[in-house]
């Protein structure tokens, strides 16, 4: 077996078992909050009506989005034409460690496949970490891409918040003193208009809504990535590589 064969061997491992972990924590995650509803629902019950009239929260309300975004029930920053004949819709949280290993791995390819108008990726953000290990790194960080979006420099600072990913269980990206830091990575960026929407947490409701079109997708955990409407890593035997996804891409331009 050649050097390049056994790397991609060992990154689809890695990248598999980190998945394993996640939908792991997540079931943890979801069990614990089941039975905390179960201690808590009458009392939630009893007091709905009261906090829903003293809010005055409309959870219907739009929200704010960012310039070239997509809002609605699955809000969206696309990345590439969107006339391309592919889609590429990925669902990833800036903590997760496997959304790391896919976006480093495949960012050449995807790069590649985008610039040259084949592909057009649409990122959707998710809470996974921040629900599991607590914390708000992944909201954090969520928001100040969408503040990038708004500057045009999405998929930069998309690549360098994946490149520059804190451990899982460090929540740095919590702090927005230190995403203003990593957005110095991208020139042009930092402006009093990107500080600004960074540290008032501008599209907060972007991403929240976002997350709760990931919850209600019925997804298994993050990375997920469909081409064209299929899941790449459903059939944990398949072996994906930057390689095959192109190919994928190509053949399926070919049809269209």
């Amino acid at each position: 077996m050649s050097q390049k064969s056994r790397a991609d061997g060992s990154a689809r491992e890695r990248l598999q078992a980190q998945r394993e972990k996640e939908k792991a924590r997540a079931r943890r995650g979801r069990q614990a909050k089941v039975a905390g509803a179960v201690v808590v629902v009458l009392a939630v019950a009893a007091g709905i009506a009261l906090w829903a009239s003293s809010t005055g929260e409309d959870k219907s309300a739009p929200v704010a989005a960012p310039k070239g975004a997509t809002g609605g029930a699955k809000p969206m920053v696309t990345v590439g034409e969107k006339s391309a004949p592919s889609t590429l819709q990925v669902w990833e949280d800036f903590r997760c460690p496997a959304c790391k290993q896919f976006e480093t791995g495949f960012r050449s390819t995807l790069h590649e496949l985008q610039d040259n108008g084949q592909l057009r990726t649409d990122y959707h953000l998710a809470l996974l970490i921040d629900g599991n290990m607590g914390g708000k790194g992944s909201l954090n960080a969520g928001n100040a891409a969408l503040c990038a979006q708004s500057a045009g420099k999405f998929r930069d600072y998309h690549d360098v918040l994946f490149s520059n990913q804190p451990p899982e269980q460090q929540d740095k990206y919590a702090s927005k003193k230190y995403l203003i830091q990593l957005a110095g990575k991208v020139p042009g960026l930092v402006t009093q208009d990107f500080r600004s929407c960074v540290q008032d947490g501008k599209y907060n409701g972007f991403v929240q809504k976002s997350q709760e079109a990931f919850q209600g997708g019925g997804f298994q955990g993050t990375p997920t990535v469909l081409l064209n409407g299929k899941n790449l890593f459903a059939d944990q035997s398949a072996q994906m590589t930057p390689q095959k996804l192109k190919q994928m891409v190509l053949d399926a331009n070919k049809k269209k």
